[in-house]
């Protein structure tokens, strides 16, 4: 990529030397400060500003933070939408609306001047973003936001009207590649993990063994086992328990770290792995109250309430002191191999009893009795069991390693895209033909 030939300071140090040609301002230099008015009608589209842009909200009742929608802002056409907080957690700061609407006065809703381009200015903020984290880095207070004076004080760059032209175009064009890519390999993630769900179902519930005899099951949606097959309940192979039915805890009892043993959520549960990323914390005090939920090699954790019910883990060999909160049951004292249960959990016969046992209005739950009453199959002997484990556990691996690979390509595009907008519209590469 070229450069420009001239360039000058921006008078900061963070922002660096910029285009010579280029103005050097502020938001409050870029807008007209106009006021589309409120929303006086109920049919008025409802709009959000979503990782994929501002779209019309399909469903009013998901996410739904009024009781009605009059009092809204008005969103043009052309519009940029900023959302002015939570910079730390969005993905995505601004977009150009391309629809007429309504969104929540806590966005700010303005039009470009003359002179300035509403798509560059989306591009801009996106690389002040991703270059040098400047919303983060200058907002204020616990959820990083600006207020409306904060917003008008924003550094703003301006190339001639001509070479914002071209830089969106150049960007629009490259940055479409880019997602494309992204999408293609996101399709082929999917594909694998579809690819993994089926391998698990086929083996659990079939045996490694092709040609071997087989009979009914004597439950229609599961069909034909293998001949030497058990067909069982959970609970006669395994300890379920829950927290609901021992000591429970409140706000009170959750403490810093440090000061007590992280308490499981379903957030700790990602691709059905154990992922601790995000920890809760619970007093020592709770967690000694309970010692039949203190978690141990080869539990498994199940979701039984919640928007991931459903979910399953089981707990490695190296691990930290760890309990569960109330959304989760624990499975553990088994008299068959742990991991054959892990890898039976995530079949299509424990999911099917999943969905038909769920029950309650807005926080789904599945009963502990429900999940002790799970029909399972498994082989009679636990060598068998075992076989069927590590031919799982390599194949698994095999996919899962592709699906890393494939992820960090997702990952290097992500960063390359990142890293363009930002140069780009900072003026560290041209773009443009003109001087």
């Amino acid at each position: 990529m070229k450069r420009y030939s001239k360039y000058k300071s921006s008078k900061f140090k963070w922002m660096g030397d910029i285009p010579e040609s280029w103005t050097f301002t502020k938001n409050r230099y870029g807008f007209i400060k106009s006021n589309n008015g409120s929303n006086t009608d109920e049919s008025t589209p409802v709009l959000s500003l979503t990782t994929k842009g501002v779209k019309i909200k399909q469903n009013l009742d998901f996410g739904k933070s009024s009781e009605s929608y009059i009092g809204h802002q008005l969103v043009e056409v052309g519009d940029i939408v900023f959302t002015p907080r939570d910079f730390d957690q969005t993905p995505i700061l601004s977009d150009v609306s391309k629809y007429f609407g309504c969104i929540s006065n806590l966005y700010i809703v303005d039009k470009t001047k003359d002179n300035v381009l509403n798509h560059f200015v989306n591009y801009y903020w996106y690389g002040l973003k991703y270059s040098v984290n400047y919303f983060k880095n200058f907002s204020h207070g616990m959820r990083f936001s600006f207020n409306r004076f904060q917003f008008d004080e924003i550094p703003l760059i301006i190339p001639p009207l001509s070479e914002q032209q071209q830089i969106v175009q150049f960007l629009d064009e490259k940055t479409e590649l880019i997602d494309r890519l992204i999408s293609t390999k996101e399709r082929k993630i999917n594909l694998l993990k579809e690819q993994r769900t089926s391998l698990i179902n086929q083996v659990v519930t079939k045996g490694l063994n092709p040609n071997v005899k087989m009979k009914d099951s004597g439950v229609e949606w599961i069909g034909e086992i293998p001949k030497e097959w058990l067909k069982s309940k959970l609970k006669y192979k395994c300890k379920i328990i829950g927290r609901i039915g021992y000591r429970g805890y409140t706000v009170e009892d959750l403490v810093n770290e440090g000061q007590g043993v992280i308490t499981l959520s379903p957030s700790n549960i990602v691709d059905g792995e154990l992922n601790l990323e995000k920890r809760t914390y619970l007093s020592y005090e709770k967690y000694y109250e309970s010692p039949e939920i203190i978690l141990e090699h080869n539990d498994i954790v199940y979701v039984q309430r919640g928007s991931s019910i459903g979910k399953s883990t089981i707990i490695p060999i190296n691990h930290p002191e760890m309990t569960i909160n109330p959304q989760l049951v624990i499975l553990k004292k088994f008299n068959c191999i742990p991991r054959f249960i892990y890898y039976f959990m995530k079949s299509e016969i424990v999911g099917v009893q999943t969905q038909n046992q769920i029950s309650g209005g807005s926080t789904p739950l599945i009963t502990q009795n429900s999940v002790e009453n799970f029909i399972i199959v498994l082989p009679k002997t636990n060598q068998e069991q075992q076989q069927i484990v590590e031919h799982l556990d390599s194949k698994t691996k095999e996919i899962d390693d592709l699906v890393q690979l494939e992820q960090k390509k997702i990952d290097l595009l992500k960063e390359y895209r990142q890293s363009l907008i930002s140069e780009v519209v900072t003026g560290k590469i041209k773009v443009t033909t003109d001087e």
